[in-house]
């Protein structure tokens, strides 16, 4: 059978390693030393100019992280794949390759609460804008582009907003003004959504959610899928002359990554390795249980609304369906009467857990207006549009009868 032919799930499954393990293990080692011998000085010179390909310092690469990067590749279709220490730090590390003082990002601002504090205020005191404009008016996104735009930056599904982007018209307009298209696209794993389709140039994954299968520990990815110019980079423009669409690439591992130090531990590159090999059967189950939950929703007389884009009634329904299936996720939102009554509910929940992160194996439950946002000024709360009576579930693997029992249970006496 070809490699076309394979499932995600069989090509991680079948991935041969780097190099053949010297007892035969069929899972890769954790390989956690800081560095790595040499018999001569010329082979280590050419290892570090990166001509031979072996590992010199874990900061830079090891064989557990190559692994693990490499299943990632054959999994996502991305031509290369970097693994760092976070989400944020794949984010960071994309803008710090591509952007430079003098450069914009066009983006909304219903992002994630870091992800927002990044291009607000962080890039700022680097001499980068931020453009926040209404990522779901292609017209508008396209009017904010310049020459001096480096990107247009998106989450496929808005956290906690749940707003979904068409990324097809997106990347249209990106492109028309010669500009790369990069997406947080962390809600929606490989196994059901292809980024390439949908004209992606970079992809921004926390590994930390599904991946990491059960949240064992913090990780972050960034997929180039060599599909943009960079010679019309004012960054990388001059590299691209010599090293084509591996210009990104190029950057990222042999200058960017190295220098800023945000690298995956091998330990949590095994982890995370682990995590792969699961991942759809989780995710499947996990989809499945937050459709259920949402439906049963919004038939609970004290919630006001129910956001969640597998919802029929759902204004993102079509878009979401024709983008990621019919498994948009596990993150749901729903609101109460107001932050009081979300503060008593999730006090008196039994079973879901009151805790930030996504996509554990349990339910977890959040109020993000006082949390991720919680350090904005109430200006940039309003900006970044998460209103102070919602809150976000992630849907876990528990019996979803008990999960909607705890709901009842807690509204209950809430009303009370």
């Amino acid at each position: 059978m070809s490699t076309k032919e394979n499932s995600p799930l069989t090509e991680v499954l079948k991935q041969p390693f780097p190099k053949k393990d010297a007892h035969g293990s069929i899972s890769m080692p954790v390989y956690a030393g800081a560095a790595f011998e040499f018999d001569t000085a010329e082979e280590m010179e050419a290892a570090f100019l990166g001509r031979s390909g072996k590992h010199t310092y874990t900061r830079i690469s090891n064989p557990t992280t190559e692994a693990y990067e490499q299943r990632v590749a054959a999994m996502s279709g991305a031509q290369h794949v970097m693994a760092v220490a976070s989400g944020m730090a794949a984010i960071s590390n994309i803008f710090m390759t591509i952007a430079s003082a003098g450069s914009n990002i066009v983006t909304s601002p219903h992002l994630f609460g870091n992800t927002f504090s990044l291009f607000l205020f962080t890039l700022k005191e680097f001499g980068v804008e931020v453009r926040f404009c209404n990522i779901l008016d292609i017209n508008e996104v396209e009017s904010r582009i310049d020459e001096k735009t480096c990107a247009v930056f998106t989450e496929i599904i808005s956290n906690p907003h749940l707003e979904v982007a068409d990324l097809s018209a997106l990347s249209e307009a990106a492109h028309r003004k010669n500009v790369p298209l990069v997406a947080d696209t962390t809600v929606i794993p490989w196994c059901s959504f292809d980024a390439r389709k949908f004209g992606v140039d970079i992809e921004a994954v926390s590994s930390t959610k599904y991946i990491s299968g059960g949240a064992t520990s913090i990780g972050g990815l960034i997929l180039d899928y060599q599909t943009f110019d960079w010679t019309h980079s004012r960054r990388l423009s001059e590299l691209a002359k010599t090293t084509g669409k591996k210009a990104f690439q190029t950057k990222l591992r042999s200058e960017i990554a190295r220098n800023m130090g945000a690298t995956i531990a091998p330990q949590t590159a095994y982890l995370q390795n682990l995590g792969l090999e699961t991942l759809n059967l989780r995710f499947g189950a996990m989809s499945k249980s937050c459709l259920e939950i949402a439906t049963w929703l919004t038939t609970v007389p004290e919630i006001r609304h129910v956001g969640y884009n597998g919802l029929e009634s759902d204004s993102f329904y079509a878009l979401s369906r024709r983008q990621f299936g019919s498994t948009p996720g596990a993150m749901l939102t729903f609101s109460l009467r107001d932050r009081s009554a979300c503060y008593s509910f999730i006090n008196r929940l039994h079973t879901i857990r009151r805790a930030t992160n996504l996509f554990d194996n349990k339910t977890l439950i959040i109020h993000p207006e006082s949390t991720i946002y919680g350090t904005l000024s109430p200006s940039h709360k309003l900006l970044a549009g998460v209103p102070d009576n919602l809150l976000r579930l992630s849907v876990g693997l528990e019996d979803t009868e008990d999960i909607k029992s705890d709901i009842h249970q807690a509204l209950h006496l809430v009303r009370s």
